[in-house]
């Protein structure tokens, strides 16, 4: 078989950022077309609708959270055997844990359809009935396609461990571009409302799902596809303990999205949780470089790391280091100078959502500048397959550190405690980084 995965070449800087190249445009193209989403929702729809959108978020961040822990997590052990020349065991664990995922998701859609107006209630959609009517509208259609959406996420790393992360942005695309013009046409013209940006979110969703399934049942031309699988319950542990720390992060995410919103609702009202709504959906555009970079190159290191090869991860990790620190710089500066026009197609200039949300951004877009670190040295220990120091990083960094800030700080100093809470959590987590990097060097020789 030729080889046609790219991971196992010698990298250089400029390899290393053309291989991860397409991985940081997937994660670009998602940021937009979810703003997009956003701003469609917000302008022809109302504040309440986008609102509800956020109340959601809390659930999907939670199968978000399942299917990064699956697709990061089985990444870096099938990378891992396809370094030792174990591919067909890499066939295997690839099929079977698409497999469970897909599994977990139906588990997801049948038990969120039945518990989920309490649900709704306890994450403050029962502050008004128009907004949780629009909360129940929009949860019910995207827990249907919940098997689809976990597999759909999987394949965003697990296209790149494969070797094929140009057909992922491609499918990636597709599914977007759909998504967008679906926006458009059930909101707009067909003035379905928050229906209509949940049928075209789902839509988005099943498409390019179904064609990366496709693909890895016809296509032969890759290290990795579907064949027949091993029930093999130690790997799923495996990756779901390797994975851990992602799911930590976006399950903390969630908690967090929780925390924000009930604190907006007794400090501002339902304009707040808009306000939290937009800046979120602003750090979506500008942050996908740090995770997308990360996810990239996460298979090479699991490569490099199963095949011995000292040398190239300390090459790796030099260069790595030298691009999240630039594009850090690169993104605060970009936060400040565009976070207040973003702000505007959502909200409009002057109302009293744009000058909460813009007076927050200020504060809230400090956090960008430690963020890349902490995100590339979460996932190179995952990389690595130590889940146990990249979950004890995220854990710290997206839920003991921010939980605090936010259980004390808006109680001391007011509506400024909350926005306050997410910067001075990265700064304190870039720290615990340091730590676990330096006392770790010298077992993985990555510097």
């Amino acid at each position: 078989m030729n080889n046609t995965t790219g991971i196992e070449k010698e990298h250089t800087m400029k390899s290393l950022l053309a291989y991860a190249a397409p991985t940081i445009s997937v994660m670009v193209f998602v940021s937009i077309y979810t703003i997009v989403d956003g701003i469609f929702v917000a302008r022809f729809v109302n504040s309440t609708a986008l609102a509800a959108v956020n109340i959601f978020m809390p659930i999907y961040a939670l199968i978000f959270a399942i299917a990064l822990m699956l697709g990061t997590g089985s990444s870096a052990l099938i990378a891992k055997k396809m370094g030792e020349n174990k591919y067909q065991e890499a066939r295997s664990h690839f099929t079977f844990i698409v497999l469970s995922g897909f599994v977990l998701g139906l588990i997801i859609m049948l038990a969120g359809s039945i518990f989920i107006g309490p649900l709704l209630e306890l994450f403050g959609a029962g502050a008004s009935t128009s907004l949780f009517d629009y909360t129940l509208t929009y949860a019910k259609i995207i827990l249907w396609v919940s098997p689809l959406l976990i597999v759909q996420i999987m394949f965003e790393t697990l296209f790149v461990t494969a070797g094929k992360p140009k057909l992922s942005l491609v499918i990636t695309l597709i599914g977007g571009s759909t998504n967008i013009v679906l926006d458009y046409l059930f909101i707009v013209v067909m003035e379905m409302g928050i229906k209509g940006a949940a049928l075209a979110t789902a839509i988005g969703i099943i498409i390019p799902a179904v064609l990366g399934i496709l693909y890895f049942f016809v296509s032969r031309n890759s290290h990795l596809y579907f064949t027949k699988c091993k029930v093999d319950w130690s790997i799923l542990l495996r990756s779901c303990i390797n994975g851990s720390s992602e799911m930590v992060t976006n399950l903390s995410a969630s908690v967090i999205t929780l925390a924000f919103n009930l604190l907006m609702l007794e400090f501002i009202g339902v304009e707040g949780v808009a306000a939290v709504t937009i800046i979120l959906y602003v750090m979506f555009v500008l942050t996908p470089f740090f995770m997308g970079y990360s996810v990239g190159v996460a298979p090479i290191i699991s490569y490099n790391y199963g095949s011995q090869n000292t040398v190239q991860l300390k090459r790796i990790f030099k260069h790595s280091m030298i691009f999240i620190g630039g594009s850090s710089l690169v993104v605060f500066a970009s936060s400040l100078l565009l976070g207040p026009y973003i702000i505007q197609l959502m909200a409009g200039k002057g109302s009293e959502v744009y000058e909460i949300a813009k007076s927050g951004f200020w504060i809230f877009s400090i956090g960008f500048l430690f963020l890349g670190v902490n995100t590339f040295t979460s996932m190179l220990f995952t990389a690595l397959s130590n889940g146990k120091i990249s979950a004890i990083i995220s854990l710290l960094r997206t839920l003991v550190f921010v939980l605090t800030a936010l259980w004390s700080l808006p109680f001391i100093i007011g509506v400024n405690g909350i926005w306050i809470a997410v910067p001075l959590a990265e700064f304190l987590s870039i720290m615990v980084c340091a730590f676990f990097l330096f006392k770790k060097r010298k077992v993985y020789q990555y510097f």
